[in-house]
């Protein structure tokens, strides 16, 4: 049934799954504190929910448990890096941390990542460099069904292609924008989908290229075996930035862009191009600062928005989610645990018996 369930109890749950799908421990308690923080993040989207989607991945052989990143070349200040279809979760940290080094070596980093499976919630890997005291930018392309419909197409040629960018800020919280190139995430429709909710008009088109609010369309084969497709964001400008994160993410890393009929596999590769500055190398720390400072400030002492409680900048509404989530726990609806508890019955099954 649906429940709120604690944070620790979550992570220990979701990391048993993955060690019968073959995980070390190391790495299943990383790709679940990874999942856990998405939801906590209040990216359901990104978060547990995703579990069962691996759980087959693996099974196909799509993802392969316990696998690292390979340095395909390093030029110090340029890294391009393949993630061999391993956890993006593992893939993603272990990256970063190399792109942070060099970033704090050389004062920049250019790294692409090809081949990771899922990286979930960008915004983990920008929250990772701007603790560094980095700026990062991150471009990722999606090779999976193709679920976003180009300015003026009727049906789905590519994936979400997530855009990021991550700003520290002397003594506040981060910026941290992170999103999804299409006007929601594919993940937020599977929500709706489980939850039994249809979504606000302008969001989606059908099989047959209608405007539809049924979440389905995008989640479940339609009566004649097609999909429906999410719409990009912003129109023809937010389409232009999808195309970017397909050249950026896939083409210019190496790992490739979709151009290919839809299949059935349930493996999510992702590619990303990340971009890493160090503003104490530029000579521009201390005006970088007071400006940063001095404009989010200025934000806000506007006067506030019918109908809001405050002005934000992003990165807020993670900031309290988290806060809220680790005291009420996460809520799981029925049919997302359901589908949790049987990709662990599916996880068992592969286990060699003793």
């Amino acid at each position: 049934m649906s429940k709120h369930i604690a944070v620790p109890e979550l992570r220990a749950q979701v990391a048993s799954v993955l060690i019968a799908c073959g995980s070390s421990t190391e790495e299943a308690n990383t790709v679940a504190s990874n999942l856990v923080m998405a939801n906590l993040s209040g990216h359901d989207s990104h978060g547990v929910g995703m579990l069962p989607r691996y759980v087959d991945a693996v099974l196909e052989g799509g993802l392969k448990p316990n696998t690292h990143v390979g340095i395909q070349l390093d030029l110090g200040t340029m890294l391009t890096l393949d993630g061999r279809t391993g956890y993006g979760q593992v893939i993603g940290e272990e990256a970063m941390n190399l792109g942070v080094a060099r970033a704090k070596q050389h004062g920049s980093c250019i790294m692409t990542l090809a081949n990771a499976h899922h990286l979930g919630r960008i915004g983990h890997w920008a929250e990772m460099a701007v603790d560094q005291g980095l700026v990062s930018l991150h471009f990722v392309n999606v090779k999976s069904r193709p679920v976003v419909a180009p300015w003026g197409g009727g049906d789905g040629r590519f994936g979400t292609n997530p855009c990021c960018i991550g700003i520290p800020l002397k003594g506040r919280s981060p910026f941290i924008l992170d999103f999804a190139t299409s006007r929601v995430a594919q993940g937020k429709m599977r929500v709706a989908h489980n939850e039994g909710h249809a979504v606000a008009p302008g969001l989606l088109i059908d099989e047959l290229g209608m405007p539809t609010t049924d979440p389905g369309v995008v989640v479940v084969p339609q009566s004649n075996g097609l999909f429906g497709a999410l719409l990009t964001f912003g129109e023809h400008k937010g389409y232009g930035m999808a195309v970017a994160c397909e050249l950026l993410g896939g083409a210019l890393s190496g790992g490739g862009t979709w151009h290919q009929p839809a299949d059935a596999r349930r493996a999510v590769l992702n590619s990303m191009l990340t971009i890493l500055i160090d503003p104490q190398r530029m000579g521009t720390q201390s005006r970088f600062e007071e400006e940063a400072g001095a404009f989010v400030d200025w934000l806000g002492q506007g006067p506030v928005a019918t109908g809001y409680d405050s002005v934000q900048i992003a990165g807020d509404p993670e900031r309290r989610a988290r806060a809220e989530r680790e005291r009420a726990g996460i809520y799981i609806d029925d049919i997302t645990w359901a589908e949790i508890e049987n990709a662990a019955l599916r996880a068992d099954l592969t286990r060699t018996p003793p």
